[in-house]
């Protein structure tokens, strides 16, 4: 673990092989973190997912919603999203993750988890319309919860909780090779929302 600009505590990367994953802890103070939550709460237009599966269209508890620098489609679960422009509160939150990592990103994917009995199934961020081996930054505010990893041959798992305000970031190799969920339990009872900033390329 090593500091970063001697405040932060990073773990380099969770992950034994195939893949980087950094966590990063809480980038955001635990005032401006609920700040943040309560703004995003009432500012997203949020709307209920939707998946294909075995033909029939499926909408989940869950709230999603897509926003970008252009109005990029982006499909994923056999549904067709048309990101909507940025606010100030998503472009703030962009511009200190890309201080603090380096990267640069293009849209993000968000995810409203009422409580702990909504999650993800294990899955990898593999759409064809995201940059190959570009990184994904997931920012949590809200109620901490569970994240974990599975190594798509070895099976091998690799967990962490994911705080209010904290950033993780997966890049290089990791949607190749590692599953990644959010699972469900009956001990958080608090909402929670992801951020997953990401890299759309438009020449796909």
């Amino acid at each position: 673990m090593n500091l970063f600009h001697g405040q932060l505590d990073i773990i380099e990367n969770i992950l034994p092989y195939d893949g980087i994953t950094s966590y990063y802890g809480k980038i955001f103070p635990e005032e401006e973190a609920n700040d943040y939550f309560e703004k995003l709460m009432t500012e997203i237009e949020w709307k209920s997912d939707e998946a294909v599966i075995f033909g029939k269209v499926i909408e989940t508890r869950r709230k999603v919603a897509w926003y970008g620098s252009e109005p990029f489609s982006y499909t994923y679960s056999g549904r067709t999203k048309t990101a909507l422009p940025w606010n100030k509160t998503l472009l703030e939150i962009k511009e200190k993750i890309e201080n603090i990592s380096g990267e640069t990103f293009n849209s993000c994917l968000l995810n409203l988890y009422h409580n702990g009995s909504e999650g993800m199934a294990y899955h990898s961020d593999g759409e064809k319309d995201l940059k190959d081996n570009g990184a994904i930054s997931s920012v949590s505010f809200g109620a901490g919860r569970k994240f974990n990893f599975k190594h798509k041959t070895s099976k091998e798992l690799v967990s962490l909780t994911l705080e209010n305000g904290s950033l993780l970031m997966m890049k290089d190799i990791t949607q190749k090779f590692w599953l990644h969920r959010l699972p469900t339990t009956t001990k958080i009872i608090r909402p929670r929302i992801s951020l997953t900033f990401r890299t759309i390329e438009k020449s796909k």
